[in-house]
């Protein structure tokens, strides 16, 4: 699954770090689903659409 997780995270000047703790993953799982070796749960998904303040499709796209 592709995603904008990098670009949202610039935008906000956030670590990989960060970003995990306000979430509440760990490091290691967003630089999974920012590599796109790891799909997050629908829960996960979620949860870092609201950390940025925007719709699920903005931040995923499902691989063709």
């Amino acid at each position: 699954m592709r995603n904008d997780i990098p670009d949202k995270r610039a935008e906000t000047d956030e670590s990989q770090a960060d970003l995990a703790a306000a979430v509440g993953v760990t490091r290691q799982t967003i630089n999974a689903i920012e590599r796109e070796r790891y799909d997050p749960s629908l829960e996960l998904a979620f949860a870092l659409a609201d950390h940025f303040d925007c719709r699920i499709e903005d931040v995923f796209e499902p691989d063709d």
